[in-house]
């Protein structure tokens, strides 16, 4: 069996994508035939996370200590070089096949009471293809009696070409402000305007040499109600990730790896529910009561 697990294939409207069961992952997703997404082999595994589901949180807890309803609480520590919890607990968990048709499927998985998260989560993820491209939606319902911390995130690394680097790319982003970071841990200390600084995307520009690995906020909507970012090639073609007010937050990550196939290929644009650390900080933190269903869509398509 591959590494990633069983592959689902998707087609629709000339956009095709391929999920997989382990993390819940899209691994392809493509327009014409037109990459969107960096993939990677099904006989691989899954590199940094690529496509995964992030949840019970997304991004980062510092040190993985936090307390919440009264107990304290020490989630593993993954992200070694900086002593931090990364990305939650089910990125490189085994999702079930619940529901599937040509153009449609919907993972499923139940993350348990654990001594770094002692609530019980029945979380689905959904990915659908249609002419407007791809629909992503993450479901989660508190299973516990008592209230459960929560945010939720996935990991997709965008191409605006089949090939190049993201220094070549031209980023649109509608972000009015961004959360600056520690250099070791890469941990919150302010949120601060992006006016005048190198992470202004407002206007859209190339992305050149620019490091970039924060999280954005204060983000404008269209008159739809959603946020609209546009990673694009030289030619105008590209890729549009949108999203509403349930993501307040997105992480932006020009992907800078030691491995050379890795390294700036593509970038990540992973819509948040909360910001990094909000286990500690509580800022934009869900709570989910028992019972409680939280759902989270992003939309993809081809420019």
């Amino acid at each position: 069996m591959s590494p990633s697990g069983e592959q689902v294939r998707l087609e629709s409207s000339g956009y095709t994508a391929d999920v997989v069961t382990v993390g819940g992952a899209l691994r392809t997703l493509e327009s014409a035939g037109r990459p969107l997404v960096r993939s990677w082999s099904a006989e691989e595994m899954m590199p940094v996370f690529s496509g995964a589901v992030l949840a019970p949180w997304p991004n980062r807890i510092g040190d993985g200590a936090y307390s919440f309803g009264g107990q304290e609480l020490q989630a593993p520590i993954n992200e070694v070089e900086r002593g931090n919890a990364l990305h939650g607990l089910v990125g490189w968990a085994e999702w079930e096949v619940a529901e599937r048709s040509a153009d449609r499927v919907r993972l499923s998985y139940r993350l348990r009471p654990n001594p770094a998260y002692p609530w019980q989560l029945a979380l689905s993820v959904t990915y659908a293809l249609s002419a407007e491209g791809l629909a992503w939606t993450l479901t989660a319902r508190n299973e516990s009696d008592s209230a459960a911390p929560y945010g939720g995130s996935v990991h997709p690394y965008f191409v605006a070409a089949a090939t190049g680097h993201v220094d070549d790319w031209r980023l649109e982003l509608p972000a009015a402000s961004y959360l600056v970071v520690d250099d070791e841990r890469l941990l919150p200390v302010e949120v601060v305007p992006v006016a005048g600084t190198p992470f202004d995307f407002t206007q859209g520009r190339v992305i050149g040499d620019t490091f970039v690995d924060h999280a954005f906020t204060e983000l404008a909507a269209g008159d739809d109600g959603l946020v609209q970012a546009r990673l694009l090639s030289a030619d105008g073609t590209g890729v549009e990730v949108s999203w509403d007010a349930a993501s307040p937050w997105v992480q932006v990550h020009t992907a800078d790896r030691p491995e050379e196939r890795l390294n700036r290929t593509g970038l990540a644009i992973e819509p948040m529910t909360c910001p990094p650390d909000a286990f500690r900080t509580g800022i934009d933190l869900v709570v989910l009561e028992p019972g409680a269903e939280h759902s989270v869509s992003w939309h993809v398509r081809a420019v």
